[in-house]
């Protein structure tokens, strides 16, 4: 136990001793909580992953490293690492911040057993991680995870497989076999995408079939997911009494443009989808699990030309502002809502790193971290909630090869 776990909790025992008498102690211990950050990283040996993927890391992460926050500058200080050799690209926590499922993002387990995922548990003292189990993804290279909203089921992207897989959340936080496992149907895009900028030669993965994001509606009742190298979205009917997808409907994007992730507007009537190699953001109309195209405009600041590939979207909490990161242009864009969805390029803030894979707000949405990927660390830049505009704090944090970072408030 370190000095600074020491005197924390020392002061939450006397807090908790005196609460009777002095309430405000006890409010004061809970304040004092962490607010920890998670980061997946991609790590040593990557022996198993195909090199033929374009944006394949040397593997410098350790697996899981942990963080706690500053509230006030968003500065990250390290407070442990869950060392993994299987490179747990993506993360996801269940609503009650208990627990903590990991994609491993290698080719395969085994001969026979591709993919996998881990469950965690999650010490709501100091927000440390214990293994609770790893199961098959259901394919392989898994690349995203989501939680449906009852808290009951796991939804995995297998991004090499092609496939989507539900895998059961277990009473005690575990994860079972998976309940269905589901492909699209569908002819492969071309290398060139339709909305590539100018000069652009990115290609990524118009090779075969490749699932790269899978989440529930708001609703639970259906569930939205992105296949890259078919250049489509599916919406899958979800039976919550027995974990199986039915195919409920489709939309295409225009060929090789390449769907990747993709954000619901707080209202559930909107949904925005990135396209990572034609670099454009695309508004849909979303009703009763049917998606109508509306808007499409360029990721991209005005007069750019050349490579890029897209890679993270997402809404502000208040909903005023979408904001989606550039690769190779290493930039991320913001963009305005209008009263009817339709966004309005706005401005764009350099990373300060190279292959920004993702980014992420804080819980209040004051801060926005971004992992660069093959610069090998996090920068930090603070929100304008006015504006929606960025600015660089001056803050980086070294993390070999991070690829999401995802928060936990720990007072909460």
């Amino acid at each position: 136990m370190t000095p600074a776990n020491t005197s924390r909790r020392s002061f939450l025992k006397t807090s908790t001793a005196l609460a009777g008498a002095w309430p405000i102690f006890a409010h004061s211990a809970e304040a004092r909580r962490p607010l920890i950050a998670y980061v997946g990283t991609y790590t040593s040996p990557l022996k198993n992953v195909r090199p033929t993927q374009v944006d394949l890391p040397p593997g410098n992460g350790r697996g899981i490293h942990l963080f706690q926050t500053d509230r006030a500058t968003g500065a990250l200080s390290p407070c442990g690492v869950f060392e993994m050799g299987s490179s747990p690209s993506h993360l996801a926590i269940n609503a009650a911040g208990t627990r903590m499922y990991s994609t491993n993002e290698t080719d395969r387990m085994g001969e026979s057993d591709p993919g996998t995922v881990s469950a965690f548990a999650i010490n709501r003292d100091d927000g440390q991680l214990t293994l609770l189990n790893t199961v098959s993804s259901g394919g392989a290279g898994p690349t995203h995870a989501s939680i449906h909203p009852s808290g009951k089921f796991l939804f995995v992207a297998n991004y090499f497989g092609g496939t989507v897989s539900v895998l059961p959340i277990l009473p005690d936080g575990k994860l079972g076999p998976a309940t269905d496992t589901k492909q699209a149907d569908g002819e492969v895009g071309p290398k060139k995408a339709t909305n590539a900028p100018p000069g652009s030669f990115a290609f990524s993965g118009h090779d075969q079939k490749h699932a790269h994001m899978i989440e529930a509606d708001p609703s639970g009742r259906f569930v939205v997911s992105t296949d890259l190298g078919l250049d489509q979205i599916l919406v899958w009917k979800f039976d919550e009494g027995t974990g199986n997808l039915t195919p409920h409907s489709s939309v295409s994007l225009p060929p090789g443009d390449g769907p990747r992730h993709f954000a619901f507007h707080p209202n559930d009537r909107w949904l925005y989808s990135l396209q990572e190699e034609g670099s454009n953001v695309v508004l849909f109309d979303y009703a009763d699990g049917k998606l109508t195209a509306r808007q499409t405009l360029s990721s991209l600041p005005p007069g750019y030309a050349g490579s890029n590939f897209c890679s993270e979207i997402a809404v502000s909490r208040d909903a005023r502002f979408v904001y989606a990161a550039n690769r190779l242009h290493d930039g991320i864009a913001c963009f305005a809502v209008g009263e009817n969805g339709t966004l309005t390029f706005v401005a764009e803030e350099p990373t300060r790193g190279d292959y920004p894979r993702s980014f992420t707000f804080d819980p209040s949405d004051t801060f926005l971290y971004s992992c660069n990927q093959r610069a090998d660390h996090i920068a930090t830049f603070r929100v304008d909630r006015k504006s929606g505009t960025l600015s660089f704090t001056g803050q980086f944090t070294p993390v070999g090869n991070p690829s999401i970072i995802t928060f936990l408030d720990l007072a909460q």
